[in-house]
């Protein structure tokens, strides 16, 4: 069956410790619902370990490969499957992320930022388990933070693709006034690099009941160029291709025309 929707890239896998699946039934049901392409991305190892409980531990790499293997047999031909990483962006951690992208023969590499620089270690934000840390701190203060480490991560030029633009809004709490002053310096810099952004349609399901980014941000972004993925960061393989019916949409409104796939770190487009 021919594709008829784009490549869906931001998908994770068990190993990640809060995701579910095997990878025959993601497969399937990329193929069922006619995905350009399913790429395989679960959190990265981060050190020094145990950095947290939300991703695959160094020593499970060997597995998350097998994975990818298994993905490929099931899908036999009849869809590309793609191997990429979601690695966090964190000061100082450039070595180990060349290190990780040494691992294998990825087709892409994600850049995420989920966490805020703190005294005593770094906080993930979008962690529910601190969810009223929220309610006690300057919202202003941390989106600053964030978009701060969001344009240094584009500028690093490790990434492929930088995911979910506007993450700091997943609990809803934003501040006041034209939200430009924080878009307008990260759309710069992520221009001025060669990666590419995400529409992530997981938001739709979050507290803040929008996609990552907004469509303003998006509307940007497409002014100034950036190439663009849509996403569903799926945890599981009825998450897969979620509401990229409802992003197609948005894609448009902004003027997209085009998304892109990726091969061996190379990028080509897809007419929407």
């Amino acid at each position: 069956m021919p594709s008829r929707l784009p490549a869906d890239y931001h998908t994770h896998t068990p190993l990640c410790k809060h995701a579910e699946g095997e990878p025959e039934a993601f497969v399937n049901r990329a193929i069922a619902l006619g995905l350009a392409e399913y790429g395989i991305s679960d959190h990265a190892p981060q050190i020094p370990e145990p950095f947290d409980d939300w991703r695959m531990d160094e020593e499970e790499l060997p597995d998350y490969f097998e994975w990818i293997q298994k993905a490929r047999e099931q899908a036999a031909g009849r869809i590309e499957i793609r191997a990429g990483l979601e690695c966090d962006w964190l000061p100082g951690n450039e070595a180990w992320l060349n290190d990780l992208a040494s691992r294998y023969p990825w087709d892409y590499l994600i850049g995420s930022v989920h966490y805020l620089p703190e005294p005593e270690r770094p906080w993930d934000f979008d962690n529910p388990a601190w969810l009223g840390k929220w309610s006690q701190i300057d919202v202003d203060e941390a989106w600053e933070k964030y978009w701060k480490a969001y344009a240094e991560m584009a500028r690093s030029g490790l990434f492929d693709i930088l995911a979910h633009p506007d993450l700091i809004k997943k609990f809803n709490y934003r501040p006041e006034g034209d939200l430009r002053r924080f878009y307008d310096p990260v759309i710069e810099a992520i221009a001025s690099s060669s990666a590419a952004i995400e529409l992530n349609t997981a938001g739709w399901h979050k507290a803040c009941e929008e996609a990552y980014p907004t469509l303003e941000f998006l509307t940007l972004a497409r002014q100034a160029e950036i190439p663009i993925t849509l996403s569903s960061d799926a945890h599981a393989p009825e998450e897969l291709g979620r509401d990229f019916e409802k992003g197609i949409s948005w894609l448009k409104q902004a003027g997209y025309t085009s998304t892109c796939l990726f091969r061996g770190r190379e990028r080509s487009s897809r007419p929407l």
